[in-house]
């Protein structure tokens, strides 16, 4: 089963808005199992990932929400399905936007009450593509429950946090001016 909703296909669609030169540093905030980490070094990135419980020597022990990284030391900063569960996703977006160099991307996608794209903008991001994705996170949550996978705990505790709230999965490319 897929990490995150679309898996390696979703990363590289996320991946089409950016321009890539030698030398670029990424940073994948919420890095897990460092899937997305490989598939950035297969691509000539210099790249980084970040997890609290970090799964594969790709992924450096670290919280997102308090990256030990310098400012401005980052090309890109990438997070799938990751923002949501850390339940602050305004300091998450703030933290990339604080080791982000200027004209440096952030991809995201993930769990969205309706109000991701206006804490990208009020954080500082232009957003140069969003993308309503809730039936590919929909898909990935049945195919969760179906094989009882244990990435659905989280979510069965948000579902009672946001009981009849409307969830959707959006995805976000913004850059920093």
């Amino acid at each position: 089963m897929n990490r995150h909703p679309g898996g390696e296909a979703q990363t590289l669609h996320l991946l089409e808005y950016v321009k890539f030169r030698k030398g670029m540093e990424a940073l994948d905030l919420g890095a897990g199992e460092g899937e997305t980490v490989r598939i950035l070094k297969s691509l000539g990135i210099n790249a980084h990932g970040v997890d609290l419980s970090p799964r594969s020597r790709d992924v450096q022990k670290g919280d997102f929400l308090n990256l030990d990284y310098t400012a401005e030391s980052m090309d890109l900063c990438i997070s799938q399905c990751a923002f949501f569960v850390s339940r602050d996703q305004k300091n998450a977006l703030s933290e990339c936007w604080r080791v982000l160099k200027k004209e440096g991307f952030l991809l995201l996608s993930d769990l969205d009450t309706g109000n991701l794209l206006k804490m990208a903008e009020q954080t500082g991001f232009t957003i140069l593509r969003q993308e309503d994705q809730t039936l590919l996170w929909r898909e990935y949550y049945l195919e969760a429950i179906w094989n009882d996978s244990f990435c659905c705990e989280e979510y069965k505790l948000l579902q009672k946090e946001y009981k009849g709230k409307k969830l959707r999965y959006t995805m976000l490319v913004g850059r920093k001016e």
